[in-house]
């Protein structure tokens, strides 16, 4: 089914995004309307435009591809289910997120992974093909971040304060030197093989969506972050 956004109002289009029965939906249009696949449940979405705040919020089960940018806040405690961006992405992306993957082909904005949470099979996961914003991963308690460092020519391909309150999960990032001025509860080595074993699926799977070369992608040197072993922070968020 195809719906057309051009010059509604953002509670008429998810209403009329929620109430089809159609299990794969495109939605055409899309000028900054707000909430977009929040709560939806079991649908395939494909946008094409610039959605507004807090796409993918909640997502239970459904899939959404994104030809075009995205705003802030995407994927904000989102459940399961995959988030596909053909462009950018800007602040917050994944916010709170708990379980299902984000893939965005170009840069994310500031605190990408932002109180990113795991728990036994739920496993979040959000890779960036290019840079990303300050404070990278803050609060992160769970999941993985991997940053491609697409375009950064080998430079540290986040900004300032990355991995601010970090007490769990991983980030890995593709850049030439190891990474300085980290906040002191984050630790910081060069990946191993077995290291690069456990992010190169999902480097392989954004090469699939966005018709990159996987032996490009995943050349080059990645560094794996985690919490410092001494935070105490690093087991308070599930006691088990």
């Amino acid at each position: 089914m195809i719906i057309e956004a051009k010059n509604k109002y953002y509670t008429r289009l998810n209403r009329e995004i929620k109430q089809t029965r159609d299990k794969n939906i495109t939605v055409k249009g899309v000028l900054g309307q707000r909430y977009i696949g929040t709560g939806v449940k079991d649908k395939e979405l494909t946008i094409f435009g610039t959605p507004g705040n807090a796409m993918g919020a909640y997502l239970s089960g459904t899939n959404i591809s994104v030809y075009g940018n995205v705003q802030d806040a995407v994927g904000d405690t989102m459940d399961n289910g995959d988030i596909v961006v053909y462009g950018k992405a800007g602040d917050t992306l994944g916010y709170g997120m708990r379980g299902g993957s984000i893939y965005v082909r170009d840069d994310g904005g500031y605190r990408v992974g932002i109180h990113m949470k795991a728990y036994q099979d739920k496993q979040p996961v959000i890779v960036i093909g290019g840079k990303a914003g300050s404070f990278l991963g803050e609060y992160q308690a769970g999941g993985t971040i991997v940053v491609l460092g697409k375009g950064a020519n080998g430079e540290f391909p986040a900004g300032n304060y990355c991995g601010t309150g970090m007490h769990g999960g991983a980030m890995y990032v593709r850049c030439d030197k190891k990474p300085l001025n980290l906040p002191v509860q984050v630790s910081v080595k060069k990946c191993t093989e077995k290291d690069r074993r456990t992010f190169e699926k999902y480097v392989e799977r954004y090469c699939q969506y966005f018709d990159m070369d996987y032996d490009e992608m995943i050349s080059g040197t990645f560094y794996k972050l985690t919490p410092n072993a001494n935070n105490p922070y690093n087991s308070l968020y599930t006691p088990y």
